[in-house]
């Protein structure tokens, strides 16, 4: 089954960090994406950019309205996500604690529903 590993933190902390934080944080999600690969259980996954690059699409009355920014005002933004395979939710857990986020903000955990 597919599970999306949704990385939450607080775009500010990331800002905040020094350049050898952020070489120690490439290096951890480099290791962690090759040992995803190395069992066969990554599909995809991306960085994303600040939420302060979003923008927000919706229709109302059956008009497009744009906003710049994220919808919802939340401590933490969605900063990357990883689609893997994993047997049930507890291989997608287990796989979702290895995730470097895990450490500084949440990993939400959503199996995928084929469509």
């Amino acid at each position: 089954m597919q599970y999306m590993l949704l990385i939450h933190a607080r775009d500010t902390d990331r800002q905040a960090l020094s350049q050898d934080d952020i070489g120690r944080m490439v290096a951890a999600y480099n290791a962690y994406t090759e040992a995803l690969g190395k069992a066969g259980a990554l599909v995809a996954g991306n960085r994303l950019r600040p939420a302060s690059d979003a923008t927000t699409v919706r229709i109302v009355d059956g008009k497009t309205q744009v906003l710049d920014g994220p919808y919802g005002e939340t401590k933490e933004q969605l900063g990357g996500y990883y689609v893997i395979e994993a047997p049930d939710l507890d291989g997608a857990i287990a796989w979702a604690a290895r995730c470097p986020g895990a450490s500084f903000g949440t990993i939400e955990v959503r199996p995928i529903w084929a469509m």
